[in-house]
């Protein structure tokens, strides 16, 4: 297995991640919150593996040749990002509430992995990135597709997993109520402008 292919392939995983999209925004938060922090992390990394290993064997040719599969997600994603965006516009302006002790959970943990699930499989964009992008630049390693396709999964798993423990580094300034509102209102606008984009 060659290692530049492999750090060719987790470079590009890592940038097609690294910008603050609905999912990550949504890990963010639960680990802020530090709720069922590594069931969250894992179910994106494992969604992520599946995809990026569908795309490097070849199934990206499917989504081209049937567009209505994207076109279903895209409208089904941009439903769920405008709902949970009302949610978080809500959560901003009606409640107040600090950060709850370190441990101790609110959500329950299906309610948790249900949202993961519908952040990751109803983003049309994780298609266009794995089964596409990823997919169709495997290609350019003959022979080695395999490294680079454990290279870009590799890049799920640190960046999800830094993602949701690294947020316990903000939980001090998130006790106070006004930085749990500003969040709330960022995330909020952020489901909101990429639901816009799904429909643009």
């Amino acid at each position: 297995m060659s290692i530049s292919v492999l750090l060719a392939g987790f470079s590009l995983g890592i940038s097609l991640i690294l910008a603050i999209g609905a999912q990550n925004a949504f890990v963010l938060k639960q680990g802020l919150k530090q709720q069922h922090v590594f069931v969250v992390c894992l179910i994106c990394a494992l969604s992520d593996a599946i995809l990026i290993s569908a795309g490097v064997a070849g199934f990206g040719a499917i989504v081209q040749k049937f567009p209505l599969i994207e076109q279903i997600a895209r409208y089904a994603g941009a439903a769920f990002l405008f709902f949970y965006a009302a949610i978080s516009f809500k959560s901003a302006i009606t409640t107040d509430h600090a950060l709850k002790a370190e441990g101790k959970e609110v959500g329950g943990v299906v309610t948790a992995v249900f949202t993961c699930l519908a952040f990751t499989w109803l983003n049309p964009h994780v298609y266009l990135d794995t089964f596409v992008l990823l997919g169709s630049i495997s290609t350019q390693y003959e022979g080695q597709q395999l490294a680079f396709g454990v290279g870009a999964v590799t890049a799920s798993f640190v960046f999800f997993f830094s993602l949701g423990y690294g947020a316990k580094l903000l939980i001090p300034i998130f006790k106070k109520p006004v930085a749990w509102k500003v969040l709330e209102f960022v995330v909020g606008f952020i489901m909101l402008v990429l639901g816009i984009s799904l429909l643009i």
